[in-house]
């Protein structure tokens, strides 16, 4: 079992308390179990099962047709409502449990829903920091384990180095090379390296990223999502779906591939980057109160995008809404698996239409 460490009052895995965290668990424990291929080989087995699956269903939705289509892919959208909403509130009680970080909460999601530009996530998230410095300061004392740590600093250093690097060097190719293979990688490297408090916090990203400039449309884009909640892995494999879907090429497999290599890089070279470090930064005060802010901002993030383009895009009708509000229910009273809401939302959303 992976140890935990304390983050302003709560516990979150050793891995970096941001960014895939199941992914980043499986990376560290083969890591520190059996070097770098030891932790390439438990991420690969950890993430490959959840991809394939999710690269199928790229290929296989498009063999529905006629009502059927139309059940399927509203019926998964409507769940992908419900998780959403179940991950926000959860979080909202978790992280947000007092009126200061309820207020930093509104301030995120107002920065986000009230600008058209997309990089008003990013912004919302990066002023978490600073405002959890001073806010934040209360956080509480990390817990007692010492981690046992075999990355050198010389690795750690050269991780953080390439980690920085693969941030830049896209833009700049850009400007000589205008092709869609670095456009590509780009878009779901920085998505990668922007998300902050777990996996659902990768949909307003990923939407900016691919729905707004027009490589794939939003009912697609949610009803990928929607499955990605009942297939089992790691919700960042949607990426495997999302570049099977997407319209430009490099699309299909060759996107698949570029689209989940990228964003799950990112996390994955923090984790080498941090590790050796992480003992020292989690018994700060400043490293606590930072990451608490953060992680309410992303809050915010995640009920903006539940708003828009979650909600606004799926519920239209009465018949959506109690869908929505049944799987909702179904998930947080009565805790059903994802898979079974999911099966149940299409078979309403097939039933009902018209």
């Amino acid at each position: 079992m992976a140890r935990r460490v304390g983050v302003c009052g709560h516990r979150w895995p050793v891995s970096v308390p941001t960014r895939p965290a199941s992914s980043q668990v499986g990376f560290t424990i083969g890591l520190l179990e059996a070097g770098p291929l030891g932790g390439l080989a438990a991420w690969t087995g950890f993430t490959l099962p959840s991809a394939l699956l999710m690269f199928a269903f790229a290929y296989g939705h498009t063999q529905f047709s006629g009502r059927l289509e139309l059940g399927v892919l509203h019926g998964l959208k409507l769940v992908a409502v419900a998780v959403v909403a179940q991950a926000a509130f959860g979080m909202m009680r978790t992280l947000a449990p007092d009126r200061t970080r309820g207020a930093i909460v509104a301030l995120s999601a107002g920065i986000v829903l009230l600008s058209a530009q997309a990089s008003s996530q990013i912004i919302a998230i990066a002023a978490g920091a600073p405002i959890g410095l001073f806010l934040c300061r209360d956080a509480g004392a990390p817990t007692p384990h010492h981690l046992a740590v075999s990355v050198s600093r010389a690795a750690a250093l050269a991780s953080l180095i390439i980690f920085t690097l693969l941030l830049f060097i896209p833009p700049i190719l850009l400007a000589f090379a205008p092709h869609q293979s670095i456009r590509l990688f780009q878009a779901f490297y920085r998505t990668g390296a922007l998300v902050f408090g777990g996996g659902h916090v990768v949909l307003p990203l990923l939407q900016s990223a691919t729905v707004t400039p027009g490589w794939i449309d939003n009912d697609t884009f949610l009803a990928g999502y929607g499955a990605a909640q009942a297939l089992p892995g790691p919700l960042f494999t949607f990426a495997a779906y999302l570049g099977a879907s997407l319209r430009p090429e490099p699309h299909g497999a060759v996107g698949a591939i570029i689209a989940l290599l990228a964003i799950f890089l990112p996390g994955l070279l923090l984790i080498v980057g941090v590790l050796p470090f992480w003992n020292r930064l989690r018994a700060t005060i400043t490293t606590r109160a930072a990451f608490a802010g953060v992680n309410t901002s992303v809050v915010g993030v995640l009920l903006a995008a539940l708003y828009h383009p979650v909600w606004t895009g799926t519920v239209h009708k009465p018949s959506d809404f109690t869908i929505v509000l049944a799987g909702y229910l179904a998930l947080t009273a009565w805790e059903a698996p994802p898979v079974v809401c999911a099966i149940a939302a299409i078979g309403a959303a097939s039933t009902l239409l018209t």
